[in-house]
């Protein structure tokens, strides 16, 4: 049909379909499909476990275009849409559903010629008594924009959108981002509250965003801070979707209404955005774990700057306690704008395409490929090895290693025990040694603390022991870091005479020293499985000696076998307890070995005092025993015991005599620090053998 009226009359062309009542019919069974054009493709179906219903939600976007506004297609309609650009000189028909050119549109048997002149125009053919669909997309404000030839179908991921794979540690993100640009953003958009609709929520996010990229941070926090994940409605199988309306009054939906109400809203505020179903390493994971069958997790694609890029608001929302099965809110940044080279270790989307990585990832890569969790990154590690999930012992040991970007502390736990394993920190990463202690399969679990006061998991293996070294038995109370390092340094204990983590001694006896800052007083205690060092005893193995900055410890071990030697700090002028710094593993192979504690020392043994015999706690009976000691700033010393015997001071600057043991079973080293005074302290405290 052709319309003038005079020479300025707008010329407008009109196509007209009819089809068969079959076709027709067939037709409305897909309407669904054809309603929304930015409407993912379909899947094979709902999500098992942690939630479904992705197709179910795609139906119901369809239903429901914006939010609280219903308008149902007429199933029997098929809409033409025709619109010129001046300039280009081209025709395009737009099928509600898809876009063509002309080329395309001749090869189907139609024909539409495009006019050579006159303004750009757009004309809709739809039932009389329903709202135009193209007006009603462009009558709310913000709406989801087309280009200049009215296409309005989000452009499928191509090769400018791909990263390169595997991650070249550049960011983490997928765009050059300054989070501290968004602070005043995160906090408005936290605070917003639901006072209507979802356009009106969306109205209010944006009244502090001037740009795309604001736009979806604005939602993204929204989200992330008000939406709760429903762990019962994950578990229906057969639950319905949830709709943007429900979601709000409730403020809880699974995974795929979490993506759902971000692609909606990242509509509204007209940002281009997809919703992506795929496969997952969510809660439930296990490592080496394989994938099939129907998807369990959804999230999104949005197009920012010229290139799409992946956000999932469900895992930036917060985590479920695996023990009691509840949501606590943690948000989590880095599930915003993720580089796809990262994003792909725990998301593994329907079509490749959404993968944005060039080469794309298979499968059998994403089900074998290492799990670095989120906090793995966020802590500041850079990579790790083995990078395979599922390791298998050589003569009965795993060594695991992780490189950082900066000092970091970490612990481990084998099968839920902080045992069987041997963790030295490095300056920019750890060595971890681990003994599995039985043949089997067992659970490494690795914690990083970063800048928080909290651990968080980072790492996750399965470890497939085919041989234990029952040789290797570590110490229950060997607690980790092993040796000095970083942390110790910052602890105030520098320049130790032993680097390494493990000191080997073949009398058993061993001496160990560093340096300490002023200010800082040190403690030591030995540990082992067995034998006489209990609770009581086990400061009394160790000898402390300290002299201007540096103190030695002068450890005998009690038998073969391998000990732990732990060392705690403590600042002298502030309140508190020790706190722990490292371990040391002593080992010792002679069975002769058989060291009796040392001398119990009191308060008032002094800096830069320093004992030469006896070193042994324990005196013999009915003997005369040779004492000699250097003691500073005293004026007179002596041993008591049944009776009392003074102590000399010769040239060389030790107090020396002797003590006779006889009728007593103690016996105690005393000082007097001043002249003027009558008043001995106890320093040394020996104990005698019985009869």
């Amino acid at each position: 049909m052709e319309l003038k009226k005079d020479s300025n009359a707008v010329s407008i062309d009109m196509l007209l379909i009819v089809h068969s009542e079959k076709r027709r019919a067939a037709q409305g069974a897909h309407s669904d499909r054809q309603a929304d054009p930015g409407a993912p493709p379909q899947r094979r179906g709902g999500l098992q476990g942690v939630g479904n219903g992705i197709r179910r939600w795609q139906k119901l976007e369809r239903n429901e275009l914006h939010g609280n506004l219903v308008e149902k297609q007429h199933p029997q309609q098929t809409q033409v849409i025709t619109s010129y650009d001046n300039q280009e000189r081209r025709g395009w028909i737009g099928v509600v559903g898809s876009t063509r050119t002309l080329g395309e549109v001749r090869g189907r048997g139609l024909l539409l010629s495009p006019k050579p002149t006159g303004t750009q125009l757009t004309v809709e053919v739809h039932p009389q008594d329903a709202m135009p669909q193209l007006l009603k997309k462009f009558s709310l404000a913000k709406r989801f924009q087309g280009d200049k030839n009215g296409n309005t179908r989000p452009r499928q991921p191509g090769g400018k959108d791909a990263h390169a794979y595997p991650w070249d540690r550049s960011s983490l993100k997928s765009m050059p981002l300054d989070l501290r640009q968004f602070e005043k953003l995160d906090t408005y958009a936290s605070q917003v509250t639901v006072k209507s609709g979802l356009d009106a929520l969306v109205s209010d996010l944006l009244q502090e965003a001037h740009s795309d990229l604001e736009r979806v941070r604005a939602i993204w926090v929204w989200i992330c801070h008000h939406i709760e994940y429903d762990i019962e409605a994950a578990q229906e199988k057969d639950r319905q979707a949830f709709k943007p309306t429900t979601i709000l009054q409730t403020q809880k939906t699974n995974c795929d209404g979490y993506a759902g109400l971000f692609e909606r809203m990242c509509r509204i505020a007209g940002v281009q955005c997809m919703t992506v179903p795929g496969y997952s390493k969510g809660f439930g994971y296990q490592p080496g774990q394989s994938f099939s069958g129907e998807f369990d997790h959804a999230w999104n694609a949005v197009f920012l700057e010229g290139r799409w890029h992946l956000v999932d608001s469900t895992w930036g929302s917060g985590l479920v306690d695996s023990t009691t099965s509840k949501f606590t809110f943690l948000y989590n940044e880095f599930y915003f704008l993720t580089h796809p080279a990262l994003f792909i270790e725990d998301h593994f989307p329907d079509n490749k395409n959404w993968q944005l990585l060039k080469p794309p990832q298979s499968l059998r890569q994403f089900e074998n490929n290492m799990y670095h969790k989120s906090e793995f990154y966020n802590k500041g590690m850079l990579s790790a090895h083995p990078q395979t999930s599922i390791i298998k012992t050589v003569n009965g040991k795993v060594t695991v290693t992780i490189e950082s970007c900066a000092p970091t502390l970490f612990m481990f736990m084998l099968n839920g025990k902080q045992e069987h394993g041997l963790l030295s920190l490095r300056k920019n990463g750890m060595k971890l040694d681990v003994y599995p202690p039985t043949v089997g399969t067992h659970k490494l679990q690795i914690f990083a603390k970063g800048n928080s006061e909290i651990y968080s998991s980072v790492l996750e293996y399965t470890l497939k022991c085919h041989y234990a070294d029952i040789d290797v038995r570590l110490p229950a109370e060997l607690h980790q870091p092993v040796g000095p390092s970083w942390f110790s340094e910052q602890m105030g204990i520098t320049k130790p005479s032993h680097p390494e983590p493990v000191i080997y001694t073949s009398d058993g006896r061993c001496s160990v020293s560093f340096s300490v800052e002023e200010g800082i007083s040190v403690l030591a205690s030995l540990h082992g499985d067995d034998g006489p060092v209990t609770e009581e005893t086990q400061r009394r193995y160790i000898f402390q000696l300290q002299w201007e900055k540096r103190t030695e410890l002068k450890v005998q071990l009690p038998h073969a076998g391998k000990f732990a030697l732990k060392i705690f700090v403590k600042k002298r002028q502030e309140p508190g307890n020790y706190v722990f710094v490292f371990s040391y593993l002593l080992c010792c192979t002679n069975s002769k070995v058989n060291w009796p504690v040392f001398p119990e020392s009191f308060g008032n043994w002094g800096q830069e005092n320093e004992l030469l015999e006896p070193l042994s706690g324990v005196l013999p009976a009915n003997r005369n025993v040779p004492f000699k000691l250097k003691l500073h700033g005293v004026a007179k010393a002596l041993v008591k015991g049944q009776d009392t015997w003074p102590l000399t001071l010769n040239r060389e600057g030790y107090w020396e005599g002797s003590c006779s043991t006889a009728g007593c079973q103690e016996v105690y080293v005393m000082v007097l620090e001043n002249a003027n005074h009558n008043f001995y302290s106890y320093i040394l405290k020996y104990k005698v053998n019985a009869q």
